[in-house]
C-alpha cells in the first residue's frame, strides 16, 4: 500500500520507518526538511506538501504536536484535504495518531468527511520504544471502513490494535492511557521518594513491589529508569502535561470530578514550571525529592 506520513518527530520517525519495513511504500513530510532525511535514505518518497502527500498515497497519518497542528496539516491550504480534492481521491483515509482532544478529533472527522475524506483518530502509546519496535498500543476511533483500510498500516506500527469507536474514542481511550499511567508514574516517584527518605533502598523496595499486586509495567520499566536516574526522554515532561491538560478540559466539559488525574495534572504543570519540561515524565521523581528538600546533588 502507498502510505503517506506527516511529522516525523521522537515518535514519527520510527514509525515510517516501520512502514517501509512492512514493504509499504511511503511517501514523507516533515517542517523540517533535515527530518527527512533519515526515511529518504531508507527508501521513502520526500513530497513539499501534505497535499503533496495526499495526492500519492491511500492512507495518510500525521504525527504532529497538537490540535492546532493536526488541523493545519489536514485542512490548511496546503493540507491533507487539498490534495485529495486536487487529485480527485474521495475516500482517502486520514490517521491522527497525534494526541489531542476527543471532541477536536470528531470535529476534524466532520471537517474532513464534508471534503470527502474519512478519518480515524488513532492515538498511540508506548514511548520511543514502542515506536522503535513496532510494538504500540494504538486505539483508533472512526467508522470500520476506514479502519480496516488502515488497519494493515497499524499492524506494522503496534502489537496491540483495537477500534473502541466512533470518531473521537480513540482519544477518549487515550486520555484513559493518560490518567493511569500519569497516576502510576507519579505513584513510583512518590513509593521511592518516601522509601529514601526513610532511609530504605527503593531498589529494594522495588523488587519486594515486583511480587505482588503492586506490579505493574510502569513499575518494572519506569521505576528502573528513576533508580538509574535515566531522565533521557522518550516521553517528555510537557507533553505528559498537555495530555493532562486534554483529559481535565474533557472532564470539565463533561462535568466529571477527576481528583487523581487533577492532582497529578498539578505535578506535571510543576514539572513545567520548575524547568523540567525536556526531561521524561519520570523526572518528577526530581520534582517530589526537591519538595522535600533533598539537596544531595541527586539532580
Amino acid at each position: 500500500m502507498e502510505i503517506g506520513f506527516i511529522g516525523l518527530g521522537i515518535m514519527g520517525r520510527p514509525m515510517a520507518l516501520n512502514l517501509l519495513k512492512g514493504g509499504h511504500g511511503v511517501h514523507v513530510w516533515a517542517r523540517r526538511p533535515e527530518s527527512m532525511a533519515p526515511l529518504l535514505e531508507a527508501g521513502a518518497v520526500g513530497c513539499s506538501s501534505p497535499a503533496a502527500v495526499a495526492g500519492q498515497v491511500e492512507v495518510v497519518i500525521s504525527m504532529v504536536a497538537d490540535a492546532p497542528d493536526v488541523a493545519q496539516v489536514m485542512l490548511g491550504p496546503d493540507g491533507v484535504a487539498a490534495g485529495a480534492e486536487g487529485a480527485g481521491k474521495h475516500g482517502l483515509v486520514a490517521v491522527d495518531m497525534s494526541t489531542i482532544a476527543p471532541a477536536a478529533a470528531r470535529d476534524l472527522a466532520a471537517r474532513l468527511q464534508a471534503r470527502g475524506v474519512d478519518f480515524v483518530d488513532a492515538p498511540v502509546s508506548g514511548g520511543e520504544v514502542g515506536a522503535i519496535a513496532g510494538s504500540l498500543s494504538i486505539m483508533a476511533g472512526g467508522s470500520a471502513e476506514a479502519f480496516a483500510k488502515a488497519l494493515p498500516a497499524f499492524l506494522c506500527l503496534g502489537q496491540n490494535v483495537v477500534h473502541v469507536g466512533a470518531a473521537g474514542a480513540g482519544q477518549v481511550a487515550k486520555a484513559c492511557n493518560q490518567i493511569v499511567t500519569g497516576m502510576g508514574v507519579l505513584a513510583v516517584a512518590e513509593a521511592f521518594n518516601f522509601a529514601r527518605q526513610a532511609g530504605v533502598d527503593p531498589a529494594k523496595v522495588r523488587e519486594a513491589l515486583l511480587g505482588g499486586f503492586a506490579y505493574s509495567r510502569i513499575l518494572e520499566n519506569h521505576g528502573q529508569r528513576m533508580l538509574e536516574r535515566n531522565f533521557k526522554p522518550g516521553f517528555k515532561s510537557w507533553m505528559h502535561q498537555k495530555d493532562l491538560n486534554i483529559v481535565m478540559q474533557s472532564a470539565h466539559e463533561l462535568g466529571l470530578c477527576l481528583p487523581g488525574a487533577a492532582a497529578t495534572a498539578q505535578m506535571f504543570n510543576a514539572m513545567v514550571g520548575s524547568g523540567l519540561e525536556e526531561e521524561d515524565s519520570v523526572a518528577v521523581l526530581k520534582l517530589l525529592e526537591r519538595l522535600s528538600g533533598r539537596t544531595d546533588g541527586a539532580d
